[in-house]
């Protein structure tokens, strides 16, 4: 089997993510080809070492160049990480092979105002802001007036994202591979107010119809502007589609389980009889 050449996407300046790499680099040599780090060079897949937030960072930008993301976790959840360094190695025979799992994700584009889109792999959220008053939004689908809508923001979300601010805004869990945009509204001053499945080819403006100071749009977890009443955000499917490799000895639905504890029981104490 002719070895695959991977970019190693890696903090070296962190001491645990350094080792990690280090790791990786002695333990794959037999499947493996390193070729640095630069996003043009051509390659066959990118290792990204760190948490969800280094794989977000790094999720638009491999898709852009059409790189599969094999996501190493060393941070605390490592939800989007689908191996640790121990399990990389342990099926290094099948994940750099031709037969290798593979899921495409949507990403969203989302765009203020008619400026330069900006891509997102989780989710866009506008927040309320100081000094925390409620917003008001107007809202159209495809072009379609939908009700004016009021609270604390709201949250445009990608399938992959849909474990991230929107299942805690009490949006729906979605499996990663679905083609569908969630749209949840934050603290909605309505009880008639519900979460939304779109399809993928669904276009989202939303107006500003009232604001506070601090209003923001939050995109991936990072401030990317502050918007003021009368801005139009608009969101849609993003032109390009982000390849993660999956572990093979875990599943989506497993990892539910295991990271985030779905479904859950409560911890009930076994009762004692007293002395």
């Amino acid at each position: 089997m002719a070895k695959k050449r991977i970019i190693l996407l890696a903090d070296r300046t962190n001491e645990s993510i350094a080792s990690i790499a280090t790791l990786l680099e002695t333990h794959l040599a037999d499947v493996v080809e390193f070729v640095g780090d630069d996003l043009h060079i051509q390659c066959d897949a990118a290792i990204a070492i760190g948490g969800d937030g280094t794989l977000i960072h790094y999720g638009p930008l491999l898709a852009k160049a059409n790189i599969p993301l094999i996501g190493v976790n060393s941070g605390r959840l490592g939800f989007l990480a689908t191996f640790n360094a121990d399990s990389l190695i342990e099926h290094r025979n099948v994940v750099f092979a031709d037969t290798a799992t593979i899921i495409s994700v949507m990403l969203l584009e989302i765009s203020v105002d008619g400026e330069e889109p900006m891509v997102a792999m989780n989710e866009a959220m506008i927040a309320a802001g100081h000094p925390f008053r409620i917003l008001e939004f107007d809202l159209s689908i495809n072009g379609v007036d939908a009700p004016t809508l009021r609270g604390d923001g709201m949250i445009v979300s990608t399938p992959i994202g849909s474990t991230a601010h929107n299942v805690s805004a009490g949006g729906p869990i979605v499996d990663p591979t679905s083609q569908v945009i969630v749209f949840t509204p934050v603290a909605a001053h309505s009880l008639a107010v519900r979460p939304v499945v779109l399809a993928n080819n669904a276009s989202i403006k939303i107006t500003l119809r009232k604001a506070n100071e601090g209003t923001s749009l939050i995109v991936d977890g990072q401030v990317k502007c502050h918007i003021k009443e009368g801005t139009q955000i608009t969101a849609k499917q993003a032109s390009e589609t982000l390849s993660i490799v999956l572990n093979p000895s875990n599943t989506y639905w497993s990892t539910l389980v295991d990271k985030l504890h779905w479904a859950a029981p409560p911890e009930l104490i076994e009762k004692t009889d007293s002395l």
